[in-house]
Protein backbone atom coordinates (compact mmCIF):
# COMPACT_ATOMS: atom_id res chain seq x y z
CA UNK A 1 0.00 0.00 0.00
CA UNK A 2 1.32 3.35 -1.15
CA UNK A 3 1.42 6.53 0.77
CA UNK A 4 -1.86 7.93 -0.98
CA UNK A 5 -3.26 4.63 -0.12
CA UNK A 6 -2.64 5.19 3.29
CA UNK A 7 -3.41 8.29 4.34
CA UNK A 8 -6.27 8.38 2.56
CA UNK A 9 -7.12 5.23 4.42
CA UNK A 10 -5.98 6.72 8.03
CA UNK A 11 -8.35 9.72 7.12
CA UNK A 12 -11.46 7.88 6.55
CA UNK A 13 -10.71 5.57 9.92
CA UNK A 14 -10.46 9.24 12.31
CA UNK A 15 -13.29 10.55 10.09
CA UNK A 16 -15.78 7.49 11.29
CA UNK A 17 -14.08 8.13 14.86
CA UNK A 18 -15.50 12.00 14.94
CA UNK A 19 -18.71 10.64 13.29
CA UNK A 20 -19.64 9.51 16.81
CA UNK A 21 -18.39 12.13 18.39
CA UNK A 22 -20.77 15.07 20.38
CA UNK A 23 -19.79 17.21 17.36
CA UNK A 24 -21.00 15.54 14.67
CA UNK A 25 -24.11 16.75 14.51
CA UNK A 26 -23.02 19.99 14.85
CA UNK A 27 -20.10 20.92 12.42
CA UNK A 28 -18.62 18.87 9.14
CA UNK A 29 -15.04 17.11 10.27
CA UNK A 30 -12.17 19.49 9.28
CA UNK A 31 -9.09 18.30 7.58
CA UNK A 32 -6.29 21.25 7.70
CA UNK A 33 -3.94 20.58 4.74
CA UNK A 34 -1.32 22.98 3.76
CA UNK A 35 2.34 23.34 2.37
CA UNK A 36 4.96 25.20 4.20
CA UNK A 37 8.38 25.50 4.07
CA UNK A 38 10.82 24.27 7.08
CA UNK A 39 10.32 27.19 8.92
CA UNK A 40 6.94 27.33 9.13
CA UNK A 41 6.75 29.68 5.99
CA UNK A 42 4.11 30.53 3.29
CA UNK A 43 5.41 32.78 1.64
CA UNK A 44 8.21 35.21 1.18
CA UNK A 45 5.65 37.77 2.47
CA UNK A 46 1.90 38.07 2.79
CA UNK A 47 0.00 38.68 -0.46
CA UNK A 48 2.62 37.09 -2.35
CA UNK A 49 2.38 33.20 -3.71
CA UNK A 50 4.86 30.58 -3.27
CA UNK A 51 4.56 27.47 -5.03
CA UNK A 52 6.37 24.81 -2.42
CA UNK A 53 4.56 21.83 -2.96
CA UNK A 54 6.21 19.11 -5.47
CA UNK A 55 4.57 17.64 -8.04
CA UNK A 56 3.52 14.62 -6.16
CA UNK A 57 2.72 16.50 -3.17
CA UNK A 58 0.45 18.35 -5.58
CA UNK A 59 -1.21 15.51 -6.49
CA UNK A 60 -1.82 14.34 -2.51
CA UNK A 61 -3.37 17.55 -1.92
CA UNK A 62 -5.57 16.89 -4.94
CA UNK A 63 -6.31 13.72 -3.18
CA UNK A 64 -7.21 15.12 0.05
CA UNK A 65 -9.74 17.59 -1.84
CA UNK A 66 -11.62 14.64 -3.34
CA UNK A 67 -12.44 13.16 -0.50
CA UNK A 68 -13.86 16.16 1.33
CA UNK A 69 -17.38 17.78 0.73
CA UNK A 70 -16.21 21.18 0.69
CA UNK A 71 -12.98 22.64 0.24
CA UNK A 72 -12.57 26.64 2.11
CA UNK A 73 -9.80 29.34 2.36
CA UNK A 74 -9.54 32.88 3.39
CA UNK A 75 -9.89 36.18 1.13
CA UNK A 76 -6.33 37.04 0.99
CA UNK A 77 -5.62 33.47 -0.33
CA UNK A 78 -7.92 34.54 -2.95
CA UNK A 79 -6.75 37.71 -3.60
CA UNK A 80 -2.69 36.38 -4.24
CA UNK A 81 -3.29 33.02 -5.53
CA UNK A 82 -6.70 33.40 -7.56
CA UNK A 83 -6.79 29.24 -6.69
CA UNK A 84 -9.54 26.66 -8.70
CA UNK A 85 -9.91 25.00 -5.64
CA UNK A 86 -10.74 21.88 -7.87
CA UNK A 87 -9.78 18.28 -8.28
CA UNK A 88 -6.80 18.23 -11.14
CA UNK A 89 -4.09 16.26 -10.88
CA UNK A 90 -6.33 13.26 -9.02
CA UNK A 91 -9.46 11.68 -10.40
CA UNK A 92 -12.31 12.63 -7.98
CA UNK A 93 -14.74 14.76 -7.61
CA UNK A 94 -14.35 18.29 -7.36
CA UNK A 95 -15.18 19.91 -3.58
CA UNK A 96 -17.76 22.72 -3.19
CA UNK A 97 -15.74 25.83 -2.95
CA UNK A 98 -16.17 28.17 0.15
CA UNK A 99 -14.27 31.66 0.98
CA UNK A 100 -14.34 33.31 4.55
CA UNK A 101 -14.52 37.22 3.31
CA UNK A 102 -15.78 38.92 6.24
CA UNK A 103 -15.81 42.76 4.12
CA UNK A 104 -16.71 41.22 1.18
CA UNK A 105 -13.84 42.04 -0.81
CA UNK A 106 -14.36 39.15 -3.48
CA UNK A 107 -13.35 39.96 -6.82
CA UNK A 108 -15.60 39.56 -9.67
CA UNK A 109 -12.61 38.02 -12.13
CA UNK A 110 -11.89 35.46 -9.84
CA UNK A 111 -11.41 31.85 -11.14
CA UNK A 112 -13.92 30.62 -8.10
CA UNK A 113 -16.61 32.98 -9.95
CA UNK A 114 -16.10 30.85 -12.93
CA UNK A 115 -15.96 27.81 -12.44
CA UNK A 116 -18.24 25.23 -13.98
CA UNK A 117 -20.51 23.13 -12.04
CA UNK A 118 -20.30 24.16 -8.32
CA UNK A 119 -20.89 27.67 -7.62
CA UNK A 120 -18.61 29.44 -4.96
CA UNK A 121 -20.08 29.87 -1.44
CA UNK A 122 -18.90 33.12 0.55
CA UNK A 123 -19.23 33.54 4.00
CA UNK A 124 -19.53 37.41 4.83
CA UNK A 125 -20.89 38.70 8.12
CA UNK A 126 -21.87 41.47 5.79
CA UNK A 127 -25.30 42.51 5.02
CA UNK A 128 -26.85 41.17 2.08
CA UNK A 129 -27.47 43.46 -1.12
CA UNK A 130 -29.24 43.27 -4.52
CA UNK A 131 -26.09 43.33 -6.16
CA UNK A 132 -26.03 40.65 -9.06
CA UNK A 133 -22.91 38.07 -7.96
CA UNK A 134 -21.47 35.40 -9.70
CA UNK A 135 -21.08 33.22 -6.30
CA UNK A 136 -24.03 32.75 -3.67
CA UNK A 137 -23.53 34.71 -0.26
CA UNK A 138 -24.30 33.15 3.31
CA UNK A 139 -24.17 35.41 5.71
CA UNK A 140 -23.25 34.31 9.38
CA UNK A 141 -23.02 37.07 12.19
CA UNK A 142 -19.49 37.97 13.22
CA UNK A 143 -17.07 37.85 16.53
CA UNK A 144 -15.57 40.28 18.54
CA UNK A 145 -13.05 40.81 16.15
CA UNK A 146 -15.55 41.48 13.70
CA UNK A 147 -14.48 38.17 11.57
CA UNK A 148 -16.97 35.39 10.57
CA UNK A 149 -17.93 33.51 13.42
CA UNK A 150 -16.27 30.39 12.42
CA UNK A 151 -18.52 28.10 14.50
CA UNK A 152 -21.62 29.58 13.04
CA UNK A 153 -20.10 29.34 9.59
CA UNK A 154 -19.32 25.85 10.03
CA UNK A 155 -22.89 24.78 11.65
CA UNK A 156 -24.65 26.65 8.40
CA UNK A 157 -22.15 24.55 6.14
CA UNK A 158 -23.14 21.50 8.23
CA UNK A 159 -26.95 22.31 7.48
CA UNK A 160 -26.09 23.00 3.80
CA UNK A 161 -25.05 19.37 3.25
CA UNK A 162 -20.84 19.43 4.08
CA UNK A 163 -20.00 16.95 6.56
CA UNK A 164 -16.49 17.22 5.96
CA UNK A 165 -14.25 20.49 5.23
CA UNK A 166 -10.65 20.96 3.84
CA UNK A 167 -9.60 24.11 4.57
CA UNK A 168 -6.23 24.97 2.84
CA UNK A 169 -5.39 28.65 3.97
CA UNK A 170 -4.19 31.11 4.17
CA UNK A 171 -2.13 32.04 7.51
CA UNK A 172 -4.83 33.80 8.91
CA UNK A 173 -8.06 31.07 8.16
CA UNK A 174 -4.92 28.45 9.26
CA UNK A 175 -4.71 30.40 12.98
CA UNK A 176 -8.26 31.12 13.47
CA UNK A 177 -9.27 27.68 13.04
CA UNK A 178 -6.63 26.58 15.36
CA UNK A 179 -7.68 29.13 17.94
CA UNK A 180 -10.92 27.70 18.03
CA UNK A 181 -10.21 24.44 18.19
CA UNK A 182 -12.22 23.63 15.37
CA UNK A 183 -9.45 21.06 13.26
CA UNK A 184 -9.87 17.60 13.63
CA UNK A 185 -6.99 16.35 11.39
CA UNK A 186 -3.48 17.98 9.63
CA UNK A 187 -2.17 16.83 6.59
CA UNK A 188 0.66 18.59 5.83
CA UNK A 189 3.57 18.88 3.31
CA UNK A 190 6.87 20.82 4.55
CA UNK A 191 9.21 21.33 1.58
CA UNK A 192 12.59 20.97 1.98
CA UNK A 193 13.94 25.00 1.97
CA UNK A 194 14.10 27.77 4.23
CA UNK A 195 12.39 30.82 3.42
CA UNK A 196 12.41 33.10 6.34
CA UNK A 197 8.93 34.87 5.43
CA UNK A 198 5.21 35.06 5.91
CA UNK A 199 3.98 32.14 8.52
CA UNK A 200 1.48 29.95 8.72
CA UNK A 201 0.90 30.03 11.91
CA UNK A 202 0.27 33.14 13.80
CA UNK A 203 -0.35 33.91 17.92
CA UNK A 204 -2.77 31.29 19.12
CA UNK A 205 -2.63 32.55 22.70
CA UNK A 206 -1.17 29.58 24.19
CA UNK A 207 1.64 29.92 27.08
CA UNK A 208 2.23 26.08 28.04
CA UNK A 209 3.20 22.87 26.14
CA UNK A 210 0.22 21.09 27.82
CA UNK A 211 -2.13 23.74 25.89
CA UNK A 212 -0.48 23.52 22.73
CA UNK A 213 -2.95 21.33 19.91
CA UNK A 214 -0.47 18.20 19.14
CA UNK A 215 -0.74 15.18 16.37
CA UNK A 216 -1.18 12.08 18.56
CA UNK A 217 -0.07 9.91 16.97
CA UNK A 218 2.21 12.02 14.64
CA UNK A 219 3.10 10.31 10.87
CA UNK A 220 5.57 11.59 8.94
CA UNK A 221 6.91 10.02 5.23
CA UNK A 222 9.12 11.31 2.51
CA UNK A 223 7.03 11.60 -0.55
CA UNK A 224 10.29 13.23 -3.60
CA UNK A 225 11.59 15.53 -1.88
CA UNK A 226 9.17 16.57 0.35
CA UNK A 227 7.96 15.65 3.70
CA UNK A 228 4.20 14.59 4.81
CA UNK A 229 3.21 14.73 7.93
CA UNK A 230 -0.16 13.67 9.21
CA UNK A 231 -2.18 13.01 12.20
CA UNK A 232 -5.51 13.77 14.15
CA UNK A 233 -5.28 17.00 15.86
CA UNK A 234 -5.77 16.97 19.76
CA UNK A 235 -6.33 19.51 22.65
CA UNK A 236 -5.75 20.32 25.77
CA UNK A 237 -8.65 19.34 28.55
CA UNK A 238 -12.04 21.72 28.51
CA UNK A 239 -11.77 21.85 24.45
CA UNK A 240 -14.71 22.77 22.65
Amino acid sequence: MNLNQRIEEWLQRTRTSFDGSRHANERPFVTLCYAQSLDGSLAHRAGEKLQLSGQASTQLTHQMRSLHDGILVGIGTVLADDPQLNVREWAGASPQPVVLDSQLRMPASARLCAAVGKRCWVLTSQSPDSVPRDYELLTVVSNAAGQVDLNAALRLLHQRGIRSLMVEGGASVITAFLQSRLVDALVMTVAPVMVGGYKAVGELGLSSRQQFPSLWPAHSEKLDEDLIVWGALNYAAGDA
